[in-house]
């Protein structure tokens, strides 16, 4: 968990060109499915209601605010806050359109993401503390932008059309802290099309570029956005990074890197063999990865490592896990072992309310507690 956080590119589109579209079918498989909170210390899950609607998660800070998006009856799509361990929720509204999202969280509450306007543009937004209002970052030059992270001292990260750029390509920004001063991150990997996903407390900013050969480049700066190290292969499904703790550590792809994204170490499956089969979506200070695998069934499961990557545990596998439920993917995790994750109700669930009760016998699963 970086304060960020929408698991890299999962949602805040203002443009979806078709490299875009390529890069979004990543990580946009769970956003319909229901979202659950897990604490691991506490061992408990619980469902987070939205308002009914489509919901999408966006990111968690480390009191367990919990932030995203969600239609609601009325038919209009809004950001959400909730309050700590993912208990209640609120709309955040919009800039005066009828669609938001937030996209990212510090550990103040400030939360970011985008918003329509009343004229139709998409807008990066910021927050204060806990969420209280809402005002626009700004562009580059354009009508677009979207912002993807913030850190604690309210430095944003995201990206935005520029007076030079045409159709779908977007570049990323950073501000000054408290969102001050957008600006143009220089030197992305050379890429025409460029995206800031994360920021750390540092300064330190994960993002993608794209190059004109259509590949998918992953970087990280130095503190306060300068310089770019360009990163290696991550491998699994999305083969890009997607999020960078405090010691700029990276994860995405089957891979995490040592700090400052340097060196690479394989995540591993939850029992299916190749190296295209898991997707690390988010990870804490410590260094716990969380995300998705196939398992030696070929079912996808959502699952946690130790630190630094070490070892996976499926979370379907833990005892606490209510009857009925199944996690898909885990997509981010705080400092106090709190994690987001998307699952659906089992097969056999639905299979009980067709055959009615008493008519299908159900197998005892095997669930072992975190080790």
């Amino acid at each position: 968990m970086n304060m960020k956080k929408n698991g890299g590119f999962k949602v805040g589109i203002f443009v979806l060109g078709p490299v875009l579209l390529a890069v979004l079918s990543i990580a946009t498989h769970a956003d319909a499915e229901i979202l659950y909170f897990m604490d691991l210390n506490k061992r408990t899950v619980s469902e987070i209601k939205t308002f009914g609607g489509f919901s999408t998660f966006g990111g968690i800070n480390n009191a367990g605010q919990v932030v995203g998006g969600a239609t609601t009856p009325e038919g209009g799509h809004y950001a959400f806050l909730t309050g700590p361990s993912g208990q209640g929720i609120r709309n955040l509204g919009s800039l005066g359109g009828n669609f938001s999202r937030a996209l990212g969280i510090n550990d103040s509450g400030e939360v970011v993401g985008f918003a329509d306007t009343a004229t139709g543009a998409r807008r990066a937004f910021m927050t204060g503390p806990d969420g209280v209002g809402m005002r626009d970052l700004g562009t580059l030059g354009r009508d677009q932008s979207v912002a993807e992270g913030i850190n604690n001292t309210g430095q944003v990260v995201g990206y935005t059309q520029t007076d030079t750029q045409t159709g779908s390509d977007a570049h990323a920004f950073i501000t000054g802290p408290g969102g001050e001063g957008i600006r143009d991150l220089d030197g992305t990997s050379g890429g025409a099309t460029n995206y800031a996903f994360a920021i750390n407390d540092a300064g330190q900013v994960l993002g993608l570029s794209v190059t004109s050969g259509g590949d998918f480049v992953s970087f990280i700066t130095g503190p306060n956005g300068a310089g770019t190290v360009v990163l290696g292969t991550f491998g699994g499904r999305g083969d890009v990074a997607t999020d960078i703790n405090a010691s700029g550590q990276v994860a995405g792809g089957a891979g995490i890197t040592g700090p400052n994204g340097m060196g690479m170490t394989t995540l591993g499956t939850l029992g299916a063999s190749g190296t295209d089969v898991t997707d690390a979506e988010g990870l804490n200070d410590a260094g716990q990865v969380v995300g998705s695998s196939s398992t030696s069934a070929g079912a996808t499961h959502a699952f946690v490592t130790g630190p630094n990557g070490a070892g996976m545990t499926d979370l379907n596998s833990l005892d606490f896990l209510p009857e009925g439920v199944l996690l898909t993917a885990a997509m981010d995790i705080n400092n106090a072992g709190q994690i987001i994750a998307t699952g659906v109700p089992e097969p056999e669930s639905y299979l009980m309310l067709l055959a009615g009760l008493g008519m299908v016998v159900f197998a005892a699963r095997r669930k072992r507690p975190l080790a």
